[in-house]
């Protein structure tokens, strides 16, 4: 199957791999099947895999661009190399361990092209079972991000996290949103220039609700349109380093904090370093008392 060199592409797609084993071809395979939206310029960025991933895409599909950095980057300076290895004026940024549905693509820079205050648009994403993963939300408020932090997993109905994660609302209706899911996002490239991309401070996590922020204060909208649709398998990569992505994430959610409050509300930083800290080591503890084998049954 021939890949568009990038002359004259209607979109582009960045797929950020870490170790997703055969899941890349797959993801790979599902975007240049799906020409809704004309043939893709993709580029694969790889952050120091080293569980052979990359090979089945580089002796299969040849012609694609692989980007190597040298060793993992994280995530946002891994999208920010593959957008600049590109040139389409819409360019997406996926995971590598998801498979889209064909007419996604189409479904999506229409919008794009139709909108043109449209930043940036995620389609509906689906777990493996078919059930839908919430990918649009809001920015939550400092109530519901406690409330969703210390709720969410015991009680994932409470309504701290319906509203954060807008459970209440029609999946399967187009709507404009605070942010949406890092794992598949179609941006207008203008826009994304507009804010100088993805904030490379973040290594992973935050940083889909960082730059979806950043957008939309300079006037941008962001959107959800639930007729491109995606399977998203989910954690394989974080999987592998399971209690450094727990303090990334907790470190993420922090800096977006900092970031985001001005005047007064910056008093709240040193509670909610320690509120992190707090959850980060329970994360940990719940962690490891999952993954603790069971002791050797003793033959009576």
């Amino acid at each position: 199957m021939a890949v568009s060199d990038g002359d004259g592409a209607r979109w582009a797609a960045v797929v950020v791999n870490f170790e997703s084993g055969p899941l890349l071809l797959d993801c790979i395979r599902s975007l240049l099947a799906d020409t809704s939206a004309g043939t893709p310029e993709i580029v694969v960025v790889d952050n120091g895999s080293s569980d052979g991933s990359i090979a089945a895409p580089g002796a299969e599909l040849p012609d694609i661009p692989i980007v190597d950095p040298g060793t993992n980057v994280g995530y946002s300076a891994a999208a920010n190399r593959g957008i600049a290895a590109t040139s389409a004026p819409i360019v997406a940024v996926a995971n590598a361990d998801l498979v889209v549905e064909a007419g996604l693509a189409g479904a999506l820079s229409a919008r794009l092209d139709a909108e043109p205050d449209l930043a940036a648009i995620g389609p509906a994403l689906l777990n493996p079972d078919g059930s839908q993963y919430p990918s649009a939300r809001t920015q939550a408020s400092n109530a519901d991000a406690v409330g969703h932090a210390v709720l969410g997993r015991l009680f994932p109905r409470n309504r701290f996290t319906r509203r954060y994660r807008q459970l209440d609302e029609r999946w399967d209706r187009p709507r404009d949103v605070d942010w949406v899911s890092g794992a598949l996002i179609f941006f207008r490239r203008a826009a994304l220039d507009s804010v100088g991309g993805w904030d490379e401070r973040y290594f992973m996590y935050m940083e889909d609700v960082d730059l979806c922020w950043r957008l939309q204060r300079l006037g941008w909208r962001i959107a959800y349109e639930p007729s491109g649709r995606a399977t998203h398998v989910g954690g394989v990569s974080t999987a592998r380093h399971p209690y450094r992505m727990i303090a990334e994430h907790h470190r993420a959610v922090y800096r977006f904090a900092a970031r985001r409050w001005r005047g007064p509300q910056r008093i709240l930083l040193l509670p909610a370093a320690c509120f992190l800290a707090v959850r980060a080591l329970f994360d940990v503890a719940a962690r490891a008392l999952r993954t603790r084998p069971e002791p050797p049954k003793v033959s009576g």
